[in-house]
């Protein structure tokens, strides 16, 4: 059991798919404007990554392995985040539609966000069984979505304060992920 807790914590934290890895980078950057929509596709991204995840293991260690077709796993798990998005855009389509018009093109960019098919790929590389990976995609969503709660919390600030002039907008924003990536460094300890 504490393995499965230190790989939700190494994911979350100590390897923060945004902050140590740099994958996730344009719907983090683009949908943290806002807090609720950066929590609503936190929620999101934790459902595909999980559900992906888990399908991405299943289909790998009973279909690809056993056929040798260990080659086409990327395409594979391209097509199981494909259809992952896809629910979950229709489902908010449905039930939320000013969440669904709020994230706009970033909702369906998590099917090419490189995190949702790093994290698969990662746990077969990293021999993940299906429980240990369905613990790394849950660790790694939770990572995502503290930093991009995190992001749009102190670009809330940053809308209020005095800015220079040559530093508003992107720069004071990419400055603001940069030193939450340092911050994030100091969890490397934890292992």
């Amino acid at each position: 059991m504490s393995s499965l807790v230190m790989i939700i914590v190494g994911c979350a934290l100590i390897n923060n798919v945004v902050l140590n890895q740099f994958l996730g980078i344009c719907s983090f950057l683009g949908v943290s404007k806002q807090m609720k929509a950066s929590a609503s596709l936190g929620a999101a991204v934790i459902f595909v990554l999980t559900i992906a995840s888990a399908v991405a293991s299943l289909l790998y260690d009973f279909v690809l392995k056993p056929l040798d077709l260990d080659y086409m796993k990327t395409i594979v798990f391209i097509l199981v985040i494909a259809a992952l998005v896809q629910i979950v855009e229709m489902f908010l389509k449905k039930t939320s539609p000013a969440l669904y018009k709020a994230l706009g093109i970033y909702l369906p960019l998590i099917t090419t966000n490189c995190a949702v098919l790093g994290v698969a790929l990662t746990n077969v590389q990293d021999e993940y069984n299906f429980i240990e990976s369905v613990f790394a995609g849950f660790g790694t969503a939770v990572g995502y979505t503290i930093a991009i709660i995190l992001l749009a919390g102190v670009r809330a600030r940053i809308d209020e304060s005095a800015i220079p002039k040559p530093l508003r907008g992107a720069p004071v924003v990419l400055l603001s992920a940069a030193l939450m990536s340092i911050a994030f460094m100091g969890f490397g300890g934890l292992s």
